[in-house]
């Protein structure tokens, strides 16, 4: 586990009448730290991330952020959804800058715009700033709703599936963007995916969970592949196949068959399956 975590999730549940979404959970996130969540559908990957936003109350257990537990949503921690949620009849800017003005309010108009065209222009939206979301395709709304959650300067960022609408080449723009940016601003983020080679890409450790009803937290695997990841020569490094095949084997089969027998929920398992040189490193 981290030491001294800027995240800590301790013991944290949801249950539904006498049905368990998940149970026993505990993880923490260090400061600056990119963790995905990787799991099939049915096993509360939403509901956790809620539950770190503050917009879902967990049915038992504590999460604590910079020390304090979460009581309720914050702008210490900006949500990106799978919708960019954006305000229609607002530009770019306008809905930018409103995000500005909910952390800020007694900035003026000139300081609220100049921060917000500071955050457009990060996203390589700065060309279209005046424009309304009608105009803009589907990556670039995204690229708005990236720049409104991090011109909050939120201490954390939470990404629920932000580019699984989106088409391939799009997808892979703004991954590299999101890698960009949050190692320039060393944002803390968590992340859930079910794309396995975009968390290979993004994330500085995967925690894997079980099938649900009931799902725990099967390990938690470590990236040991360099930090300044590039999506075009990603499959070439040692380590990248040992991942993503240990990855597609526990979503294939472990996931469903995960034995709980020598399972300690407080001290989840932390494997590194790059640097195991014995895993075969099959290729698709």
């Amino acid at each position: 586990m981290t030491v001294n975590p800027f995240v800590l999730v301790d013991d944290l549940a949801k249950t539904y009448g006498a049905t368990a979404v998940f149970e026993n959970l505990y993880f923490t996130i260090g400061k600056g730290e990119f963790v995905c969540l990787i799991g099939h559908s049915g096993c509360g990957k939403t509901t956790i991330l809620n539950a770190l936003a503050g917009l879902e109350e967990a049915s038992d257990g504590v999460i604590l952020v910079g020390g304090r537990e979460i009581s309720g949503p914050s702008l210490d921690r900006a949500v990106i959804f799978q919708s960019h949620a954006l305000m229609p009849w607002m530009s770019v800017l306008d809905n930018v800058a409103f995000a500005v003005r909910s952390r800020w309010p007694d900035w003026d108009k000139a300081k609220r715009r100049a921060h917000a065209l500071k955050f457009i222009e990060l996203v390589g939206l700065g060309n279209a700033a005046d424009k309304k979301p009608a105009q803009l395709s589907g990556g670039m709304k995204q690229r708005v709703g990236i720049a409104r959650a991090l011109s909050i300067e939120p201490k954390m960022l939470l990404m629920d599936e932000p580019f699984s609408a989106l088409d391939a080449l799009t997808r892979g723009t703004l991954q590299d963007e999101v890698l960009r940016i949050c190692h320039q601003t060393a944002q803390t983020v968590f992340m859930i995916t079910h794309d396995v080679d975009e968390a290979i890409l993004l994330a500085d450790k995967i925690i894997l969970m079980t099938n649900g009803p009931g799902a725990v937290i099967a390990e938690i695997v470590v990236n040991t592949m360099p930090r300044d990841r590039n999506r075009a020569d990603l499959h070439r490094h040692p380590h990248y196949y040992r991942i993503r095949n240990h990855l597609i084997e526990f979503l294939v089969d472990r996931s469903k068959q995960f034995d709980r027998s020598t399972f300690d929920p407080r001290k989840p398992k932390f494997t590194t399956p790059g640097l195991d040189t014995t895993t075969e490193e099959k290729q698709p």
